[in-house]
């Protein structure tokens, strides 16, 4: 199941079921994505989730910019039908969470199909670079001995 994130396009094992994307499926890419184990990506995940039921249940509101922004609503009572005897029921107020796609969200989910599926414009502007810490703290040793400098480098500062 092909998934965007990171500005890569990801494949998961992970099977959809009826078409719908399972948490398992997300924390896989997540995984695949920051290139870490799928038991760090699903602390990931569950903070995400996590944080937005926390501000929700706060009465506050959740904005990700380009994606869109979660809201809590308040229904009010009103008399309802069960629907599997169709007797009226009284349905008592409650809070639900709604969600309004943003404007970027839209454009992608409208787009033709046939496209390779393009990123977000917080995405774009975020693109990771090509060469790893690990690359950059080996050509920086090799510029600083190539100019007779001492190399002093702390390799703990350059690991993920």
């Amino acid at each position: 199941m092909p998934l965007w994130a990171s500005g890569t396009l990801l494949t998961t094992d992970e099977p959809m079921t009826d078409g719908s994307l399972t948490k398992a499926a997300l924390i896989e890419a997540v995984a695949h994505a920051a290139s870490v184990t799928k038991k760090r990506a699903e602390i990931v995940v569950d903070t995400v989730f996590s944080s937005i039921v926390e501000t929700l249940h706060r009465g506050e509101k959740v904005e990700l910019r380009g994606f869109g922004s979660f809201r809590r609503r308040y229904r009010g009572p009103h008399r309802g039908r069960n629907p599997r005897t169709g007797d009226p029921v009284d349905v008592p107020s409650k809070r639900v969470a709604y969600f309004k796609p943003g404007k970027e969200l839209k454009e992608l989910i409208n787009q033709d199909p046939a496209q390779p599926p393009r990123l977000l414009a917080s995405q774009q502007r975020k693109q990771p670079h090509k060469a790893s810490h690990r690359h950059e703290a080996q050509s920086t040793k090799r510029n600083e001995q190539q100019h007779g400098e001492e190399v002093a480098h702390d390799d703990a500062k350059h690991r993920t």
